[in-house]
């Protein structure tokens, strides 16, 4: 698949299409996180959200009261999320910390505990110790769920059985969505 491309020349004032191809490449999307509108609610004060992007996963988020955790993930543009990384904490030291259920929602803002039985989830995924090894592969999502993604909330509802759950990384793969950004136009005539 290929995006065709108008180019306008100013010798002749005319326009010519190019083709620039879409390669369809996955990419890690850490760098279009907006790091200023994240937020996670429940979190430990010691383990903040904040670590879960640093790549070292024993210092990782964990929750503080109980199990339930709320991870708010915000990008700075649009893109189309094709799947998910999710890194145990702490190299699986604590295995009954991890989560076993997380809900995700898209492009919903300001969820709290009190909305969550209120909204239907985009996506469920139920985990296995094997899904969060470093080495294992990242979890496919339902792509045509994620087509047109701003925020990711994601709600961990239940763990292995220990007091608090934790993680140890979070990664998104997918791609930006072409949009067109109204401020790189300029005034004719």
């Amino acid at each position: 698949m290929s995006l065709p491309v108008a180019l306008n020349s100013a010798e002749n004032n005319s326009t010519v299409t190019a083709t620039i191809p879409d390669t369809g490449k996955m990419v890690d999307l850490s760098d279009k996180i907006d790091k200023s509108e994240c937020y996670a609610r429940n979190e430990s004060a010691q383990f903040p959200m904040t670590n879960l992007f640093i790549g070292d996963s024993t210092l990782g988020c964990k929750s503080d009261a109980d199990e339930q955790l709320i991870i708010h993930v915000a990008f700075t543009e649009f893109v189309k999320v094709h799947s998910i990384k999710l890194t145990e904490f702490n190299m699986g030291r604590e295995p009954e910390n991890n989560p076993t259920r997380i809900q995700l929602f898209v492009n919903r803002c300001n969820l709290g505990f009190e909305d969550i039985d209120d909204v239907d989830p985009t996506s469920v995924l139920e985990l296995t110790p094997q899904d969060l090894r470093e080495g294992a592969e990242p979890i496919a999502l339902k792509f045509v769920q994620f087509q047109r993604v701003k925020g990711i909330t994601l709600f961990i509802e239940d763990n292995n059985g220990g007091e608090v759950s934790a993680l140890g990384g979070l990664k998104f793969y997918g791609k930006s969505v072409a949009t067109t950004n109204m401020k790189d136009f300029k005034k004719q005539g």
